[in-house]
């Protein structure tokens, strides 16, 4: 898990903590589950608007 991101590791450890699935994350964060997949993977860079989306999300639990 070292070569993640900071923000996949959080979601990643967030998903756990809280037991969510990605569908869940995806609804609740209005990304799609594609997406989800994608930054946790940390291949592909976040804008800033999907990191304040996941925030939200994340702080509202």
């Amino acid at each position: 898990m070292d070569n993640l991101s900071e923000l996949a590791q959080g979601l990643i450890n967030f998903e756990r903590e809280n037991d969510l699935n990605d569908n869940e994350v995806a609804f609740g964060s209005h990304l799609s589950v594609e997406r989800i997949h994608e930054i946790k993977s940390s291949n592909t860079p976040v804008t800033s608007e999907e990191v304040k989306l996941l925030q939200r999300f994340m702080q509202s639990k």
